[in-house]
């Protein structure tokens, strides 16, 4: 279980196809352990090796058959969260790190001191997303500031998100990762069960 409070900025070094995709990330954590869960652009993976500065996580096909993750290269920044401990604050939302799927950029405009997106998100998504109700874009914590029309999502970015994320970068056309509001994702299952 996660946030989508980004603790750190890391770096793919090295992108491996071997009987799988492993993924080779520099991050400035200490005591990182074999087995552990980090959230990587918001997809739950688990540290397979650790070695100084960085660690290896092993991607499977059904992540990569949701993510972007198996387009990842040398070179790619990337979202960083280390799994949330009972003691913990909760400081965004309850963040399963399940990603539900792609969304694309469709429109970003500055208004004052924040910067509005507009995702175009899977219906999954859409359909669990409320305005002021949260959603997870690349691991990050985010509320829903309006629903323009299906299928989009739109987020607002205060300047401390954008300078300490991957997502102040972001433009028309770009790809990120989505997971939906768990709460919602259980409001509709109980609705779909109760007719």
């Amino acid at each position: 279980m996660f946030t989508g409070i980004v603790s750190a900025v890391g770096r793919v070094t090295k992108a491996t196809q071997n009987g799988g995709l492993a993924l080779v990330i520099r991050a400035p954590f200490k005591g990182v352990k074999r087995g552990e869960s980090i959230a990587v652009n918001g997809a739950c993976l688990t540290v397979e090796r650790v070695t100084k500065g960085a660690f290896t996580v092993h991607v499977i096909d059904t992540t990569r058959d949701r993510t972007l993750l198996g387009e990842y290269a040398a070179g790619r920044p990337v979202n960083l969260e280390r799994a949330v401990r009972a003691a913990d604050r909760l400081g965004g939302h309850l963040v399963q790190g399940h990603v539900d799927g792609v969304a694309v950029v469709e429109r970003v405009e500055q208004r004052g001191d924040a910067w509005l997106y507009d995702l175009r998100v899977p219906a999954e998504v859409w359909d669990v997303s409320v305005p002021h109700g949260s959603i997870t874009v690349d691991g990050v914590s985010l509320t829903v500031n309006a629903l323009p029309a299906r299928p989009l999502v739109q987020v607002s970015l205060i300047p401390f998100t954008r300078a300490h994320t991957t997502l102040g970068g972001l433009r028309v056309g770009d790809q990120v990762h989505v997971e939906g509001d768990v709460l919602g994702k259980y409001v509709r299952q109980l609705c779909r069960s109760e007719r």
